[in-house]
């Protein structure tokens, strides 16, 4: 019997926590600092048990990692140095679906001396962007093409049918998570040279991103691309990019949000005593009386009317009621208010859509066109296509590292074929399959 145990039962953990159970030889432990949190994942499943962790507790966590074969962490990504650490102590492998920040990526040596596997960016984007990207460049090599410029959109979005409230958004995970990711420093490459974004002018680098029978979206960078130059083992390419995508008109309004100062985590107010109407005049800098949708407006230098500030009045930034909090962040705030009204309603469906665009060459130096598409919709009433996809990818890594049947070690990425192949392979049996059109220039 195998042993695993899964720090965090958050929104995306119970497609993993129902399939590792489902495996009559892998024995699940979920450990949560809420006690109903880690009950209402197994509930259902018949199998599985959960405690009550702080993962903080140095001591609590390495007791917890030392009676496991594997971890699986879906802590915030912040935490994943730490646990990789008692992992690397306690000689147990160690998975993750986010990205490998540079504090993760120190430990690759020690993971190999040890022989242990640091498994990272094994869930939707990242994960399956990596899996589906480096199958097509593979496949594209293989036939003695080029990959000339990489372009890659993955976002998050209610269903169309869904799409009801002004800010075009909904949450499928963290509401903390989706707004510190929009203010991100970004690095991408476009015509052979290296692009630096800072964090607050991310929304000024929109571009619209055409999705076949979905429409046209906004599309802006993400984080730092160019890592995977070599990751993806593309170094011809004088064009890459990875992106975000998101419903037409976010980059605008969230664009001036950023200039109010609503996305920084970083300045704590005293709101002793505020409403929400008079933390919004304070944080646009007005005099008292003065109409907190005016001070806004003049701070980030728009109209009254523009969709920022009407997206502000949707979620009651300017309305009188006592704040809920005497001091926190704008982004706390904002965080907060997102979570409670940009909620999915019963019956109602998430989408996930992720999308690769290669313009290649092939020998002789004919160029073309071809892509990689991902869509997928929750369940109404079930899970979101947003935990499917993140969850699921990393359950099927899972199985197959505590099989055996991969043989990696060190900090590893989900680009190996290896390891990615009967990962897609699986995931297609459950219907998150990828669409790829090969145009004149992709294989034969």
């Amino acid at each position: 019997m195998k042993k695993v145990l899964l720090l965090g039962a958050g929104r995306v953990a119970r497609p993993l926590a129902e399939y590792l159970t489902g495996l009559s030889w892998v024995e699940l432990r979920v450990g949560s600092l809420y006690p109903e949190e880690g009950k209402r994942l197994l509930e259902g499943l018949g199998r599985g048990s959960s405690f009550v962790l702080d993962a903080r507790d140095e001591a609590a966590l390495a007791r917890a990692v030392e009676g496991a074969d594997l971890v699986v962490s879906l802590l915030p990504a912040s935490e994943h140095p730490r646990v990789a650490r008692v992992c690397l102590e306690k000689g147990r492998h160690l998975a993750t679906a986010s990205y490998a920040g540079k504090e993760m990526r120190a430990l690759d040596g020690e993971a190999r001396r040890k022989g242990l596997v640091l498994l990272n960016e094994c869930g939707l984007d990242p994960g399956l962007d990596h899996m589906s990207a480096v199958r097509m460049i593979r496949r594209i090599h293989g036939e003695g093409g080029r990959v000339l410029a990489f372009r890659s959109f993955c976002g998050g979005l209610p269903a169309p049918e869904a799409n009801t409230n002004p800010i075009g958004y909904k949450l499928s995970w963290s509401p903390e998570g989706v707004l510190a990711a929009a203010v991100r420093p970004a690095r991408f490459l476009e015509g052979g040279k290296v692009r630096e974004v800072e964090g607050r002018d991310l929304f000024l680098h929109c571009r619209p991103v055409t999705v076949p029978g979905l429409g046209t979206f906004e599309g802006y960078p993400n984080g730092d691309s160019l890592p995977y130059r070599d990751a993806y083992g593309i170094g011809e390419a004088g064009d890459l990019l990875r992106g975000t995508l998101r419903n037409p008109g976010h980059c605008e309004a969230w664009s001036a949000w950023v200039r109010m100062g609503l996305l920084d985590g970083e300045r704590i107010f005293d709101l002793s005593g505020l409403t929400w109407a008079g933390f919004s005049r304070a944080l646009g800098e007005g005099h008292p009386g003065e109409d907190p949708r005016k001070a806004l407006a003049g701070k980030a230098g728009v109209e009254e009317d523009h969709p920022a500030l009407r997206n502000l009045e949707w979620l009651g930034f300017f309305r009188e009621d006592p704040l809920p909090v005497e001091r926190a962040s704008a982004r706390e705030l904002l965080a907060r208010r997102m979570g409670e009204l940009c909620r999915f309603q019963q019956g109602e469906r998430d989408m996930v859509v992720l999308q690769h665009e290669f313009r290649v060459s092939r020998p002789g130096g004919k160029e073309g066109l071809c892509s990689s598409r991902l869509v997928a919709f929750g369940e109404p009433g079930g899970d979101t296509a947003m935990a499917r996809t993140v969850a699921l990818p990393l359950a099927v890594a899972v199985k197959l590292l505590l099989s055996g049947e991969v043989a990696l070690k060190g900090l590893v990425l989900p680009v190996e074929p290896l390891l990615y192949e009967p990962v897609l392979k699986e995931l297609e049996e459950v219907g998150i399959r990828f669409q790829e059109e090969w145009g004149p220039a992709g294989p034969n």
